[in-house]
C-alpha cells in the first residue's frame, strides 16, 4: 500500500479528539495507538482488542509519526562537558 493510501486512513478534525490524529472512522487517536505499542502491544493484540482495526490502520499511524517527525529539528536540553 502506498504512503498516501494509509495516511488517508488518518483524520485530523477540531471536533474529534480535540483535533489530535485519530484512525479515521474511530475515536483512537496515533498517539494512544504508538504508546500501546511501546508498551509492548503486538499489533494482533491491538486489532483483538479494537475489533474494527486493520493492520493498515496500525502501520497508518506508525508512517504519520514518522512523517510527522520528517522535518522537526531537535536540540539537546543540555549540553554535557567530557
Amino acid at each position: 500500500m502506498t504512503d498516501k493510501k494509509l495516511l488517508e486512513r488518518i483524520a485530523i478534525n477540531p471536533k474529534v479528539m480535540a483535533g489530535k490524529p485519530v484512525i479515521k472512522g474511530t475515536r483512537l487517536t496515533v498517539e494512544f495507538i504508538l504508546n500501546l505499542m511501546a508498551h509492548g502491544a503486538t499489533i494482533q493484540e491491538i486489532m483483538d482488542e479494537y475489533r474494527g482495526l486493520t493492520h493498515e490502520d496500525i502501520q497508518a499511524c506508525i508512517l504519520f509519526a514518522s512523517k510527522a517527525l520528517e522535518n522537526t529539528v531537535f536540540m539537546p536540553l543540555s549540553v554535557k562537558s567530557a
